[in-house]
């Protein structure tokens, strides 16, 4: 049950920032005895990929941080997102770690199942993101852009550590991320129940 929620929080902290999981995996593969990545995933402690997967997240970092390009990266990243977390997932589950000893254990020679639950896990969880953040941009007015991606990037980080160092407090994690989701899709209804009245009030004094 530890990988499942090991490969859970990586993949929910791929939907925040498809690199963070990815690279934390490979530091810590490289630098500590924390993570034991299988053979078929240690090329993510490879000194190349991490220099990429560095490069790219300092790119995501500043293009999230501001309003309009947030929303284009957004779209880009519907797709990458969900590849990096079907990929942290994957590899995640598979590897021993201070609390997964036996991570053959749990899903057996279904290797196709951990990367799919990825997918799904870090789609939903971005689709959350891409909604949430033209509501903190308006509501705003676009000062809040930098604010919300720091919190994000922070909350994939520490998503990323307890996955492997304390899994089972990811379940407090998500909990967290979904009342964030309540909250977006309230607000979203919100702003859209009061457009029409805002119509009529605009409309008025021409009536």
């Amino acid at each position: 049950m530890l990988e499942a929620l090991t490969g859970t929080g990586l993949a929910a902290s791929a939907g925040l920032n498809a690199y963070i999981p990815l690279l934390t995996m490979g530091l810590l593969a490289r630098y500590s005895d924390l993570i034991d990545l299988p053979s078929g995933w240690a090329w993510l402690s490879n000194g190349w990929v991490l220099v990429i997967l560095a490069l790219l997240l300092a790119v995501e970092m500043v293009a999230d941080k501001v309003p309009v390009v947030d929303h284009v990266n957004d779209v880009v990243q519907t797709v990458v997102r969900p590849t990096a977390g079907g990929l942290a997932f994957g590899a995640g589950s598979a590897s021993q770690t201070v609390t997964v000893s036996d991570p053959g254990s749990f899903f057996g020679s279904h290797q196709w199942v951990p990367v799919a639950a990825g997918v799904l896990i870090a789609l939903c969880v971005h689709g959350v993101k891409a909604v949430s953040r033209p509501v903190v941009n308006t509501a705003t007015a676009g000062l809040g852009a930098p604010v919300a991606s720091t919190a994000e990037d922070f909350s994939s980080v520490v998503l990323s550590i307890l996955a492997i160092l304390l899994p089972a407090l990811v379940l407090i994690a998500l909990a967290g991320l979904v009342l964030a989701a309540m909250w977006a899709v309230r607000r979203r209804r919100r702003r859209r129940a009061a457009r029409p009245m805002e119509d009529v009030r605009t409309a008025a004094p021409f009536g």
